[in-house]
């Protein structure tokens, strides 16, 4: 059960950080899926290495997984710069 949750909270980090990072348009929901989930393990990984925590629940890895993938896909805006998309 808890990673059915995990996948449907990580997608919807995910399809708002493609939002954010207007890049909603280039990718598919299972992209933002896995963009989500991804950011979610960079997120986790890295914010408490800065000292930053935001609580357990699934509002903290909302907002934890919300902050990886936009970093995320911040790191792939940077790369693909200039190629078609």
């Amino acid at each position: 059960m808890n990673f059915l949750i995990y996948l449907i909270v990580g997608g919807i980090a995910g399809w708002l950080a493609s939002i954010v990072m207007r890049r909603d348009a280039s990718q598919g929901i299972l992209l933002n899926i896995v963009v989500g989930i991804l950011g979610g393990f960079l997120g986790g990984w890295f914010l408490p290495k800065l000292g930053l925590g935001f609580g357990g629940g699934w509002l903290g890895f909302l907002i934890t997984a919300f902050i990886g993938a936009a970093a995320l896909l911040l790191i792939i805006n940077l790369l693909t710069r200039g190629r078609a998309r």
